[in-house]
């Protein structure tokens, strides 16, 4: 039997950055995959907020730090291997994607056309400024 008594993510298996998929504790929609590395765990479960490692920027990102839409933690789930996370969150302001809309799975191809299948909460222009 497995060991359930503690959450340790495995970040020497994938170069130091384990992913991290949120999802809406609520309706169960996925948010949004994001990477952590030690310092977004550790700052995570600091702060009760979500805190991801940014691989383009090279730096932690508090997410919705700039927009005010946090994800709050509702609980954190691991894999069998320790090496993917699953945040159920409280998505503030009720989008995740920075481009304006509720998910980050924005776009759906269904029946060889593609269309919007999440809800438009804000305009990124307004937002970042």
């Amino acid at each position: 039997m497995a060991d359930t008594t503690s959450i340790t993510p495995d970040f020497a298996k994938q170069g130091g950055l384990v992913p991290a998929i949120a999802q809406d504790h609520k309706t169960g929609e996925v948010l949004m995959l994001a990477y952590m590395n030690e310092e977004a765990w550790a700052k995570t479960l600091e702060t009760g907020e979500a805190h991801y490692w940014s691989r383009s920027r090279k730096k932690l990102w508090h997410k919705g730090g700039t927009s005010g839409h946090v994800q709050k933690i509702v609980s954190i789930r691991i894999d069998c291997d320790n090496d993917t996370l699953l945040l159920l969150v409280d998505q503030i302001g009720g989008a995740a994607c920075h481009e304006g809309y509720c998910s980050c799975f924005y776009r759906e191809l269904k029946d060889g056309a593609c269309s919007t299948c999440s809800a438009y909460v804000f305009d990124p222009k307004e937002v970042y400024k």
